[in-house]
C-alpha cells in the first residue's frame, strides 16, 4: 500500500557539479527537495521505488544498487540508487537525479528500487503500474521524478507554446491537492507536444495512490530556464 510519495523535478542541473556556476539559481528547488524527501523518511516505508521518465534503452526496473553517471553533463562522478551490487544497466538521467537526492539526505531508511517509464506509455498502463507498485509491500513509498512542460517562454528548450502554461497550472493543482483523478486526466498527446516528460510517472503515482486517502502538498512551483518544476508531498 502506498503510505507517502514525494514529487521532484528531475534537471541534472539539480546536482550542484553539473549546474557548476548556475548552482544557486536551482536553490530553493533542492531545498523543498529536501523537505519532501524528509517526509517520505518520516512515513517508514518497507519500500522505497523512484519512478522516472526515461527513453525506451532504459524503461523497465532497476535494481537496488545500480549506478547512474553525470558524465554527459561533464560531471565524472557517478551515484548509486542505496546500496548494493552495480545493475547491469546505468540509469536514465531521471532516475540518477533521484539517486542523488537520496544520497544528499542520506537515506537509509529502507530498500530502493527503480522504475524507468517510458514517455510513449498510455494512461492505462501507467495506472497499472502504479498499483503493482503499491502492492508490493505493506509500506511503500514513492520518489517521483518528473518535469512540466518546456514550452513556457521563448528560451525554452521547446520553445514558447501558449499552452504549456495552463497545463503546468492544471499539474500544480492536482500534485498540492493529491488529485489522482486529474493526474489520470492529462491528455498524453498534449504533454508530448508540451516536453512534460513528468506526465507518465505522475500517472503512475496517480496508479498508486487510488483510495489510500494521501493529502498533498506543493513546496515548489517555478519554471526556471522555461521549464515546469514541481515539489510536492503526498502523505
Amino acid at each position: 500500500m502506498l503510505v507517502a510519495a514525494a514529487v521532484c523535478p528531475a534537471p541534472p542541473l539539480l546536482v550542484p557539479e553539473v549546474a557548476a556556476g548556475a548552482a544557486a539559481e536551482l536553490g530553493d528547488a533542492r531545498t523543498a527537495c529536501s523537505d519532501a524527501l524528509a517526509v517520505l523518511a518520516a512515513s517508514r516505508p518497507d519500500l522505497l521505488v523512484v519512478v522516472g521518465a526515461a527513453d525506451r534503452g532504459h524503461r523497465g526496473p532497476y535494481p537496488q544498487g545500480a549506478r547512474g553517471t553525470f558524465r554527459d553533463f561533464g560531471v565524472g562522478a557517478g551515484v548509486q540508487l542505496g546500496e548494493g551490487d552495480e545493475g547491469p544497466r546505468l540509469l536514465p538521467p531521471s532516475l540518477a537525479v533521484g539517486a542523488w537526492l537520496l544520497a544528499h539526505a542520506r537515506w537509509g531508511a529502507a530498500p530502493v528500487e527503480g522504475l524507468g517509464v517510458a514517455e510513449p506509455l498510455d494512461t492505462a498502463d501507467c495506472l497499472r503500474a502504479g498499483r503493482e507498485l503499491a502492492a508490493r509491500d505493506t509500506r511503500v513509498a514513492l520518489l517521483v521524478m518528473g518535469d512540466g512542460s518546456a514550452c513556457r517562454t521563448l528560451k525554452a528548450p521547446g520553445y514558447l507554446d501558449e499552452r504549456a502554461a495552463a497545463f503546468d497550472a492544471a499539474v500544480g493543482r492536482a500534485l498540492g491537492a493529491a488529485d489522482t483523478a486529474a493526474l489520470a486526466a492529462l491528455d498524453p498527446g498534449l504533454a508530448a507536444e508540451l516536453q512534460a516528460a513528468g506526465r507518465a510517472p505522475w500517472q503512475v503515482l496517480a496508479g498508486a495512490a487510488e483510495g489510500a486517502g494521501l493529502d498533498g502538498r506543493l513546496l515548489y512551483e517555478d519554471a526556471p530556464y522555461g521549464v515546469g518544476y514541481f515539489v510536492a508531498t503526498w502523505s
